[in-house]
């Protein structure tokens, strides 16, 4: 982007950036999601805080304007796919997206999750059964206002018991064209293998970060085997890694704020983290960088990672986090910073 349009664009808090800027980014490299023919972007927006308040895993208060003029902005930069939820904000988010969307031309790719299910008073439960799902994807398609979910997804491989239920279920979807793919989130290897017994997985979701590196010992080298796309979450540990975190921020979290039960949020763990995002600003500034960027280009060195989702909410966090669209680290720069870990 040019500079002069830059500054431009942050001193004037615009939701948008500059043609120019626009189409360099949009013809940025993008790779294919699995067995899929999306060809993504290494960064997506993330919705889950776009839901709002109401709920036991929101984020606080959120203004469905600023969301708006959040996706706008990612997407003007050269962002092309959305991850939602149906339980994110309980319908909501996925509502926040579809007026986003409202009148685009040419609209990213959208993904959506079932499983997670609630009652009128707000109570969430679990559910993979089959009728369950063919409900959910039902409200999601009317609150999404769209004909088919580009990646339509199993939050969480509950209640266990009925996996292969559930994904016979959403391969059923698929072949009626309900969706165009489907995938998992948080599944480990064991219930990838139930799955892929009765239909091949496109993509998996699952939590990735300098902080929890669970899935390198044994996901993540099974999903690079069977070419499995994945698409990593909370790469800036919800937050704790995007250099604007602080203990008084911390302490001071909304009550309807998940976080503010979280003990990565807490001592003695919140300093060994802020620690580390100060660590990832230190090597992201020999850049020009972000410390969330750094995050962010932290998961993508891994080579079973095809993408990692990016949380935003206003149009200024964007301006935190969209150089990762283009920005490695180096080997030497990774090894740096896991040695001090």
């Amino acid at each position: 982007m040019p500079l002069k349009c830059q500054r431009a664009n942050r001193n004037q808090g615009s939701s948008r950036l500059c043609p120019n800027a626009s189409r360099r980014l949009l013809e940025m490299k993008k790779v294919r999601l699995g067995d899929s023919d999306l060809e993504i972007t290494s960064i997506g927006i993330g919705a889950w805080a776009m839901g709002g308040s109401g709920y036991r895993f929101a984020w606080g208060a959120q203004d469905d304007n600023d969301s708006i003029a959040a996706i706008h902005k990612a997407i003007d930069a050269g962002i092309n796919w959305i991850d939602t939820a149906a339980v994110y904000g309980l319908g909501h988010s996925e509502e926040v997206v579809a007026k986003a969307l409202e009148g685009m031309s040419q609209k990213p790719y959208v993904f959506s999750k079932c499983e997670r299910i609630w009652n009128e008073q707000g109570e969430i439960a679990k559910s993979l059964k089959a009728d369950s799902i063919r409900r959910e994807v039902e409200a999601s398609l009317r609150r999404l206002n769209l004909e088919v979910i580009d990646l339509y997804q199993i939050h969480w491989p509950e209640p266990e018991e009925d996996i292969e239920e559930g994904w016979a279920t959403m391969a059923e979807l698929k072949a009626e064209g309900k969706v165009r793919h489907i995938g998992v989130c948080n599944f480990n290897v064991p219930q990838l293998k139930r799955a892929q017994a009765i239909a091949p997985i496109t993509s998996l979701q699952p939590p990735y970060s300098i902080l929890r590196r669970g899935i390198e010992d044994e996901v993540l080298p099974y999903a690079l085997d069977q070419r499995i796309g994945v698409i990593a979450y909370s790469p800036m540990a919800s937050g704790l890694l995007t250099g604007k975190m602080t203990v008084e921020r911390a302490a001071s979290l909304a009550e309807d704020d998940w976080r503010s039960r979280s003990d990565e949020f807490k001592e003695p763990r919140l300093s060994k983290n802020l620690a580390v995002a100060a660590k990832l600003g230190e090597i992201g500034a020999r850049h020009g960088r972000t410390a969330g960027e750094a995050a962010i280009a932290w998961t993508l060195h891994h080579p079973a990672i095809t993408g990692s989702i990016v949380g935003i909410r206003t149009p200024g966090q964007v301006d935190g986090v969209i150089g990762a669209l283009d920005f490695r680290l180096t080997a030497s720069e990774v090894s740096e910073l896991d040695s001090n870990l």
